[in-house]
């Protein structure tokens, strides 16, 4: 019998500044019910930490619309401060948090500089993938299908030029942050009108928000979870199936909020192509040095599997996709946590 670990040494890190914070509170409310044991901080989106009470937690409603508020004055002014605090000593940090600095390697070398064991990839990986032309670029490097794509830059004019060009050549375009994820900023360019829209509002958000455009391909969505194991093997989950109504796009209020979306897990394509996602999304965590667990996204078209791109701190809210693969293969949620944990443990441990 796998004898149960403890979590009583845990902090569930949540919140953050990004314009995903809403989402990690889905997560952290889900953790935090696998974990009942763990210690949970919330960073509000002014960057500071406080520890949030469970019960304010577990009695937040809406999560996904409405932003989690602490009353009275945080206990520390950032999390440089809250990580530097006696409380923080010899923990191991649960990072709950997507997006912005939580995702992008800036939390994970605030937690390496001070020794502290945190979930998910180092720093440098998280940097890779929040960087969505970088981590392309690394999966066509390791042999990955990739679509053409150019990051938008100059003013509305230079912008609509770079679309129009793209648009020529391939009739149908996604425009989303490089930097980024959630689906949160999409824009899809079926003609000239909507370049025009798009350059207009790209460049009316530059230089703070960067874009790419790159060509749509036309197929099967897909989104793979892949798993490391403290035995040091690595496994792919079982694929997602996401259809899209017709007229809708996988944004935000597709993925969160159920409009105009259904997903399958597992997903109902051919072995083949179930067993070529899955390889491809192997491949994409390795080329960019991933640890813990990703999810990587995915289009098959008539050319087979193509890399879109790869969420290093993917959601684990009670309708994300690594909690909906992970049951698929029939893998409980609180065993997969604290492998991670254990793992978070293990590279603190290597690295001193």
């Amino acid at each position: 019998m796998r004898r149960r670990m403890s979590a009583n040494d845990v902090i569930i890190l949540f919140g953050g500044t990004s314009d995903e914070r809403r989402v990690s509170v889905a997560s952290a409310q889900n953790v935090a019910t696998v974990l009942p044991e763990a210690e949970v901080w919330f960073q509000a989106p002014d960057g500071s930490v406080t520890p949030c009470p469970r019960a304010t937690l577990a009695a937040h409603q809406n999560a996904y619309t409405t932003d989690l508020q602490l009353p009275g004055t945080a206990r520390w002014p950032s999390l440089d401060a809250a990580l530097d605090a006696g409380e923080a000593r010899g923990k191991t940090f649960f990072l709950a948090l997507h997006g912005g600095q939580g995702e992008d390697g800036t939390t994970q070398r605030a937690l390496e500089r001070r020794g502290l064991a945190f979930t998910g990839s180092g720093s440098e990986a998280s940097a890779k993938g929040f960087d969505k032309e970088r981590a392309k670029a690394l999966a066509a490097k390791a042999g990955v299908r990739t679509v053409e794509s150019v990051e938008l830059t100059g003013d509305a004019g230079a912008m609509l030029s770079a679309l129009q060009g793209l648009l020529a050549r391939h009739g149908r375009l996604v425009v989303k942050p490089i930097r980024g994820g959630s689906s949160v900023g999409l824009y899809h360019v079926k003609g000239p009108e909507d370049a025009g829209r798009a350059a207009r509002e790209v460049a009316a958000q530059a230089p703070q928000v960067a874009f790419l455009a790159e060509a749509f391909v036309q197929g099967t969505e897909l989104t793979v979870g892949v798993v490391d194991s403290l035995d040091g093997k690595r496994r792919a989950l079982p694929c997602s199936e996401v259809r899209v109504d017709p007229g809708r796009a996988f944004d935000f209020e597709g993925k969160y909020l159920g409009k105009g979306t259904l997903e399958l897990t597992p997903a109902e394509v051919p072995p083949d192509v179930f067993q070529a996602a899955q390889a491809l999304a192997v491949t994409a965590h390795e080329a960019l040095g991933c640890e813990g667990y990703t999810r990587t996204d995915i289009i098959v078209g008539a050319r087979g599997p193509v890399y879109l791109e790869t969420n290093t701190l993917p959601g684990l809210t009670k309708a994300s996709f690594i909690p909906q693969q992970l049951a698929a293969e029939g893998t409980a949620l609180r065993p997969f946590l604290e492998e991670q944990l254990a793992l978070a443990r293990a590279r603190r441990d290597r690295q001193r």
